[in-house]
Parts: C-alpha cells; structure tokens; sequence
C-alpha cells in the first residue's frame, strides 16, 4: 500500500513538473516583453490589450509556478484551465483557417484541449505528498491538534 502511495505521489510530482513546464518559460517571457504581447493580442482583436496582457502573462507564469510547487492546486488549475480555453480561442482558432495552416491550428486546439484534460485531472487527484499545499495542510493540522509531525500524539506536561 505504502508503495503505491508512493509511486502516487511520484507520479502526481512528474505531472506537475511536465504541466508547469508548458507555462512558466512562456509567461515569464511575456511578463518580459509586456509590449509585444499586448500587441499580438491586439492584432488577434483582443478588447482591453493592454490591460489583459499583464493579467494573461501573470496567470500564466505564477499559476506555472503555483502547479509546479503544488501551491493552492485546485485554485491554480482552475486557473490555468481558464487561461488555456481563452488562449486557445485567442490563438488558436482553426476554423478561420484553409489546408495546412487548419490542420496546424486545428493540432495547437486540440493540444491546448488535452492540456486542458491533465488540469482536470490534477484538479481531481490534488497535489500529492510532494507539494507545498501538503506541507502547509500538515503543520495547520499539527497546530491544532498538538500531535507531533510524525503523527504520535503530544505527552501533556506533568504540571497540566
């Protein structure tokens, strides 16, 4: 049993890592070059460029970051699931497209929707024993109960 939570938990680490590597590269580069970002949205017909970019980028590159580290998951993969949808209706709009430049389109959509499928999925398994959310979720519980992080209960004092 303890093995297979192991692996679990493994596993759930990996699916962050691999999720979170899609984002944070892409956000951080945003978040670097606000202007040119804005301006792409701007010319996809984005209302509001210049004020969601910033929002977009921060979304993207902190909610990569809160995925990778297992901060706040649930919240944070509602989060990039949003993200996804509208940049795959921003960017990606395969119907507007002829040949091959709708099959290209129409692969980034559909990767965008399996991307989608793996949030879902992180969403409902949680983060796992390797997360921040784990770590902060124990030492409440520990706090509250007085039980030691091993698990064994606290001795009280001799003078309580």
């Amino acid at each position: 049993m303890q093995m297979q939570r192991t692996s679990s938990d493994l596993a759930l680490l990996i699916a962050r890592i691999a999720m979170s590597a899609l984002f944070i590269p892409g956000g951080l580069r945003k978040l670097m070059d606000l202007g040119a970002f804005a301006a792409m949205l701007h010319k996809q017909g984005v209302p509001g460029a210049d004020l969601l970019a910033p929002i977009g980028a921060g979304v993207e590159f902190f909610g990569g970051i809160a995925v990778l580290v297992g901060f706040q998951l649930r919240i944070a993969t509602l989060l990039m699931i949003l993200f996804t949808i509208i940049a795959s209706l921003i960017s990606h709009r395969f119907w507007e497209f002829e040949g091959p430049a709708r099959q290209m389109q129409q692969t980034q959509f559909f990767k965008n929707v399996a991307i989608i499928g793996g949030f879902f999925a992180l969403w409902a398994a949680g983060a796992g024993r390797y997360a921040i959310d784990r770590l902060w979720h124990r030492e409440r519980f520990d706090r509250r109960t007085g039980e030691r992080r091993s698990g064994a209960p606290s001795v009280p004092s001799a003078t309580s």
